[in-house]
């Protein structure tokens, strides 16, 4: 049975929503704060933590550090919500999370991120926040997007063309530092409009990624997760 730690007042918005979260199979235990949390985490030993960047009583930081550092806790995925300012995204990169989503909540996301990081091993696969102009091509029609967030296996973009689950696709962008980066992916879930634009949201996998796209990856990730 997989379980989940999720924050008190995330766990109300999931409440409303008819999620994988509710299935058998799948123990929730709610958190009122951080500190709550990685007691439970104690207590349980979960698959997954939702948790706020910010709870009176301890930091998103110092709940991931003291998971992180700890033999018996670090097998776990981590996820962490916080508000959309750079302030608060810069210090999300530093908390050795899984996955970091914004507020307001987008349940949408939070379900995808939360089914991914439930069904690959943890810590595998880190995403970063990034928003870069993305140039598509399917077949022999292209088209321009923004990504979302990015990691070495897979990422989450908006565009306004419509995609289909199953597609294939070819991609190509610009990160800082590793620069340009050309790859080959599979559109594995459809996420749903943004809210406020016309972009649907589409989720991706690289195919057969080579080290060379692995080791640009690698790169910028590991960039972004060692900024002071």
């Amino acid at each position: 049975m997989k379980k989940v730690i999720v924050a008190k007042d995330i766990r109300a918005i999931l409440v409303k929503e008819k999620s994988f979260l509710n299935r058998t199979g799948i123990r929730t235990f709610t958190a009122a704060s951080n500190l709550k949390a990685l007691a439970l985490h104690r207590a349980v030993r979960a698959d997954l933590i939702i948790a706020r960047l910010n709870t009176p009583d301890m930091s998103g930081e110092t709940l991931c550090s003291l998971i992180r550092d700890d033999d018996e806790l670090r097998n776990v995925s981590l996820m962490i919500v916080s508000s959309d300012t750079e302030a608060d995204l810069e210090r999300c990169v530093q908390c050795r999370a899984n996955a970091f989503i914004s507020s307001p909540i987008d349940s949408a996301v939070l379900l995808q991120e939360a089914h991914r990081l439930l069904h690959v091993a943890p810590r595998t696969s880190c995403r970063i926040p990034v928003r870069v102009k993305l140039y598509g091509k399917i077949k022999e029609r292209s088209f321009t997007g923004y990504t979302k967030n990015i990691s070495t296996s897979g990422m989450l973009f908006g565009t306004a063309a419509e995609l289909f689950e199953g597609d294939s696709v070819t991609c190509s962008f610009d990160l800082p530092g590793p620069g340009h980066i050309t790859a080959n992916a599979e559109i594995v879930r459809i996420v749903g409009k943004e809210a406020g634009h016309d972009a649907t949201r589409y989720g991706i996998r690289f195919t057969n990624p080579g080290t060379d796209l692995i080791s640009a990856l690698n790169t910028f990730i590991e960039d972004r997760r060692s900024r002071p």
